[in-house]
């Protein structure tokens, strides 16, 4: 097989394989995800005779009682907007 058939057969095939090699690309919010894990450490303890930090403006976690629930195998991902259908045109104010 010649070097050009060797490079058309390799070209259809990717074209031929659509998004399927590119589909890790896209986010994937069905499986539990790193951020999930999150959760809140101990206080800083500074030794004695060291000043301690200002925690004013430090992230707390909050506790949450009731988790949502896991989103179906065909549902959006959050980051993902939701399908935009425009409203009907208005039949009235196109009459007058």
């Amino acid at each position: 097989m010649s070097l050009d058939r060797v490079l058309m057969v390799m070209t259809a095939a990717a074209l031929l394989s659509g998004c399927h090699l590119f589909g890790k690309l896209t986010p994937d919010c069905h499986s539990p995800q790193e951020y999930q894990r999150a959760g809140q450490v101990a206080p800083l303890k500074v030794p004695a005779g060291l000043e301690a930090p200002n925690t004013k403006d430090a992230l707390v976690i909050p506790a949450v009682d009731l988790a949502p629930p896991p989103p179906g195998p065909k549902d959006l991902c959050l980051d993902v907007p939701p399908l935009y259908k425009a409203a009907p045109a208005n039949k009235a104010a196109s009459s007058s």
